[in-house]
């Protein structure tokens, strides 16, 4: 465990080797999208929108999905590693290649934790955002819908590798899935027709809108976790396995 903690502890320092100053551009985006966004959902509920839920809801879910961005849909350097032939020095390294990449991922998280995370939580009072858990059930989904989104970010990196690394291709691929049916951008219960009864259901929404339904009170938390710990048990060991079927078949640029 020290030697994964070690790799973590790297990765961080290698986010600010620019200085914070090489940080502040991804912060201020950030935070330029989450403003309009608040200000919109205030705008549509006072004029008498109804989305299900009301606008403190409204508010803290998308404050949070915007505090917690990178844990609610994971994302590794895997698939531009691919292409890199970075991922495969891993394999000279006496550590798991994939938690080699979990450790990587978590340490490199800290830097926009520390710099963006934890200063608009304190200034979340200020801007009428309501920031504690309607359950500490919470804490237990946000943990599944990382170690799931580890999972598929790993089936991500397996198709990378049988596409002969058409990482672009990959990356919009995953975006536009990810933005449509993990419900951090749109919330699930606000999608038409009955499709929020159905979309609950498909491993994507176990992602960012299962622990943002439970911090804000809207979910079934036995529905949830089960559902989320269900996916769990699928597809980390459907990653494990192509993911070793695939290591033979890994190609990087100039061989």
């Amino acid at each position: 465990m020290k030697k994964y903690l070690v790799t973590a502890q790297l990765s961080a320092l290698e986010k600010t080797n620019g200085g914070i100053v090489y940080l502040l551009p991804n912060i201020l985006i950030k935070v330029c999208t989450l403003v309009p966004l608040l200000y919109l959902w205030r705008v549509v509920m006072s004029a008498g929108a109804h989305v299900g839920m009301t606008l403190e809801q409204m508010l803290s879910y998308t404050y949070l999905s915007a505090l917690l961005s990178n844990m609610l849909v994971v994302e590794t350097a895997a698939s531009g590693w691919l292409s890199e032939g970075v991922i495969l020095q891993l394999y000279g390294r006496p550590l798991s290649v994939i938690g080699q990449l979990v450790a990587q991922t978590v340490g490199g998280w800290a830097p926009y934790l520390l710099l963006f995370s934890l200063p608009l939580a304190l200034l979340a009072p200020l801007l009428g955002v309501h920031l504690v858990p309607a359950s500490p059930w919470f804490f237990v989904s946000l943990l599944l819908c990382i170690m799931l989104g580890f999972a598929i970010d790993a089936l991500f990196a397996c198709l990378s590798i049988r596409l002969r690394n058409m990482n672009w291709l990959i990356n919009r691929l995953r975006l536009a899935v990810a933005t449509v049916f993990s419900g951090t951008v749109i919330p699930i219960k606000l999608l038409p027709y009955g499709m929020a009864e159905v979309m609950k259901y498909q491993p994507f929404a176990s992602l960012g809108g299962a622990p943002l339904s439970v911090f804000i009170g809207t979910a079934d938390l036995t529905e949830i976790i089960s559902i989320q710990v269900l996916w769990n048990l699928i597809l980390w060991p459907t990653a494990l396995l192509i993911w070793n079927r695939s290591q033979e078949r890994m190609v990087s640029y100039g061989g």
